[in-house]
């Protein structure tokens, strides 16, 4: 008999019943340290009371209008994002797939706004991952995502993650826009490097292309940066967030300059969700913690040092651990053990992580965490290594 919640998750046998800070409690009272922050959603932490009291003043407000009428934290929080990245406007949705979903329509929109109807197809990267949806299964392309689900959505080309000659070459009359992560999440923690970025806007700009930057995951401070594009001084014309910017509640943007973001108008996107006061609020919440002085700075200066002590690890493990990737604190552990097995370890001594592609453990703490976090992870992984170096 089928479960009454459809069973499209392999879940873990825990419920967990309370979050403080970096750390959850489960329903027998055990603590774990989470640092997997619900898949680089939980920012600042559970519960952190900034965004408690945010959620909490809102809710005794207002929580649902409609976007048939003006909402003033939209208003507020665009203006802020605008004001610290390269986006003239915002759209806000409710996740990163529709974050997604509206940068490759806003894509195809400014080609058929332009005079160019026929150019609707998108260069994307293998080993990418860009959400659930019918067309974000097909942006990624993956087999593993799409079967069972065909015939794929028309329209992207695949070509090799960081390779730009390849990309060029998949270039013809109908492309549209080229799309990248600048750091691969799901595909095992790769960050592109600043030369390809740059050569991507390079390439954009030569053929009259968009580029479409998707920081569903690597953005809102993950890599040190309130986007991790930033690292190589280039910017998108299109850029998709989500995920942490409301530290937990669904909340999803898409950001875009003038030229792209000019091609929606009224009537051409909406949502009937998106935006609303209550994910303003908390979002709101989250940037005032994040684009205070020296957040980011701290965040840069947190992720060095525990990505030592993590290479540490790993040279000392090489039967468990083979490399250490990743960007700020969007870390990752590649595995000689099937990651599954490693991540379970570290579950079983009290540490939450999340597995990606390429056998790799994925390191998502929460952005506030300090070095007694760093110690206790460390300690953890040190200790279940050991456990499983023993075992092997």
């Amino acid at each position: 008999m089928i479960p009454a919640v459809m069973p499209t998750y392999a879940r873990v046998d825990v419920a967990f019943e309370k979050g403080e800070g970096a750390y959850l409690f489960d329903q027998d009272g055990r603590r774990y340290l989470d640092f997997g922050a619900g898949i680089a959603v939980i920012s600042l932490g559970h519960c952190h009371p900034r965004i408690v009291e945010a959620l909490r003043e809102q809710a005794g407000k207002i929580w649902h209008t409609s976007n048939l009428y003006r909402i003033l934290g939209q208003e507020r929080l665009a203006q802020r994002l605008v004001d610290h990245s390269f986006a003239d406007s915002v759209f806000f949705c409710n996740s990163g797939a529709e974050a997604m979903e509206c940068s490759l329509k806003m894509a195809r929109k400014y080609h058929d706004e332009t005079g160019n109807p026929d150019r609707y197809r998108v260069v994307a990267c293998t080993n990418s991952f860009h959400g659930r949806t019918m067309a974000t299964i097909a942006a990624a392309g993956q087999e593993k995502l799409l079967k069972g689900f065909g015939p794929a959505v028309e329209g992207f080309d695949h070509v090799a993650f960081g390779n730009l000659n390849e990309t060029r070459a998949a270039i013809t009359d109908e492309t549209a826009a080229i799309l990248v992560e600048p750091v691969q999440g799901e595909g095992g923690m790769l960050p592109a490097s600043a030369d390809y970025l740059r050569g991507l806007r390079q390439t954009a700009d030569e053929f009259g292309l968009l580029l479409i930057f998707d920081e569903v995951q690597c953005g809102i401070g993950r890599t040190g940066k309130l986007f991790a594009h930033e690292w190589a001084g280039v910017e998108p014309d299109i850029l998709a967030a989500a995920k942490g910017l409301g530290g937990g509640f669904p909340v999803g943007a898409c950001l875009a300059n003038e030229k792209a973001a000019s091609a929606l108008v009224a009537g051409s996107h909406g949502s009937t969700f998106g935006g609303n006061p209550l994910a303003m609020a908390v979002a709101g919440s989250v940037l005032d913690v994040i684009l205070e002085d020296g957040f980011l700075e701290r965040v840069q200066a947190i992720a060095k040092g525990f990505r030592g002590r993590l290479e540490t690890v790993a040279k000392a493990h090489p039967t468990v651990l083979t490399e250490v990737r990743g960007k700020g604190l969007m870390l990752g552990l590649k595995c000689e053990v099937p990651n599954t097995t490693l991540s379970a370890k570290l579950f079983e001594n009290g540490l939450v992580t999340v597995v990606a592609g390429d056998n790799v453990v994925r390191i998502l703490p929460p952005l506030i965490i300090d070095e007694s976090h760093v110690e206790e992870a460390v300690g953890i992984l040190e200790a279940s290594c050991a456990e499983l170096s023993k075992g092997a």
